[in-house]
């Protein structure tokens, strides 16, 4: 299913963005307090919750959650497998098919982990993520993999490499006006961000996501419910997840190798609900590397690897005044990552009124699951029914 009729987001909490391995709890400690935030947000009695959805290999498994919190029946419980931050926003439309089915009513969408615990980093450069293919290569992390594409992106399809600067200074900038962002004080000036060690050539320091302990959740239920609560709805009215053929892991050697992989879901997207990208009045993009965000805007039509440098340029990409603002919050760059839970809620945010970087009368926002997985997805949250 692309469009959604009748679900939405009723409440939304967070733990903030602890330094990697620093969280005063473990993941399952993080995430009952996300919820319990995301209840107290809706107005909902924990008790009540009967649902939960997660993705990217998070280990806070539906039973666990519904012990920890009392829950009075647990009917739904499921995770998006494979595609890490890929599924982000497929979680959001398993919990979709939970409500519209009648197998829940009050479904969580979560991600959590602390790394003091859950081994995150340790699990992205394992053997089961980094198959022999990969570190035979001497490819032994994720950002070299987004390296080689981006490489390819920049050299063969003339994408400036200036729309990565400006992708990244977007998150910073926005970041300075989020009093919970981890990279609020960072002034990325061209100086700074060029002068800054390379990871991957040719991802610089500042084109990374950062790695932090914490949870968010999303309380969604339908719009008939939401409405009786404490907020007033925001309306999840579409979701689009992909693999396209010959996409995946196994060799890395994609037929179209500087996609992002989304150029099915977002035709789907516009298809499906009549909208088009001018629709579009604000963005969320998981960005673990700037160049892999650039590459799932152009992937959704909002620009062409030609017209790159024209559109992605930081005055366009910034709130109020951009034409396409980005990760108005900071996002993973600059916020904090949580395997991109956080764009989620700053999704929400806008439609609500309520960003730290808030884009005037706000009525479309998309959101743009993690870029160049295996299994992608994304999702169009609305201020009134399609």
């Amino acid at each position: 299913m692309t469009v959604i009729k009748g679900v939405a987001v009723a409440g939304i909490g967070e733990t903030g963005y602890y330094k990697r391995g620093t969280a005063p709890y473990g993941a399952l400690g993080l995430c009952v307090k996300a919820i319990l935030a995301a209840c107290e947000d809706a107005g909902v009695d924990p008790h009540e919750l009967d649902g939960f959805c997660s993705h990217g290999d998070d280990r806070n498994e539906g039973v666990e959650l519904a012990a920890a919190l009392g829950c009075n029946e647990l009917r739904w419980s499921s995770i998006v497998w494979g595609g890490g931050g890929g599924g982000l926003c497929g979680a959001l439309g398993q919990a979709a098919a939970a409500i519209i089915s009648g197998q829940a009513s009050k479904v969580i969408v979560l991600r959590g982990h602390a790394e003091n615990e859950g081994a995150r980093l340790m699990t992205a450069v394992s053997h089961e993520h980094m198959n022999v293919h990969f570190r035979a290569h001497g490819v032994v992390s994720p950002t070299q993999v987004c390296a080689l594409r981006a490489r390819r992106l920049l050299d063969h399809d003339g994408v400036p490499a200036d729309a990565f600067k400006a992708l990244a200074q977007a998150c910073y900038f926005h970041a300075a006006n989020n009093p919970g962002a981890v990279g609020r004080d960072v002034v990325l000036d061209d100086d700074r961000y060029l002068g800054a060690r390379y990871i991957a050539e040719p991802y610089r320091l500042y084109d990374c996501s950062r790695e932090n302990d914490g949870a968010a959740a999303i309380l969604l239920t339908s719009v008939e419910e939401a409405a009786s609560l404490r907020r007033r709805p925001v309306h999840l009215a579409a979701v689009a997840q992909s693999q396209p053929r010959h996409w995946g892991p196994l060799i890395d050697n994609d037929d179209d190798y500087t996609s992002a992989g989304f150029k099915l879901v977002g035709e789907r997207l516009w298809r499906a609900t009549g909208l088009t990208v001018d629709d579009v009045d604000v963005t969320q993009v998981y960005e673990n590397v700037s160049g892999a965000a650039v590459a799932a805007l152009i992937d959704h039509g909002f620009c062409t690897a030609q017209s790159a440098g024209e559109v992605l340029t930081l005055e366009n990409l910034i709130a109020p005044g951009g034409g396409l603002p980005v990760n108005t919050s900071g996002g993973s760059i600059a916020e904090g990552f949580v395997h991109g839970i956080g764009l989620t809620l700053e999704a929400v945010r806008q439609i609500r009124g309520e960003s730290c970087n808030q884009v005037p009368d706000a009525a479309v926002s998309l959101l743009i699951g993690g870029p160049v997985a295996p299994f992608v997805s994304s999702a169009i949250f609305t201020a009134e029914a399609l």
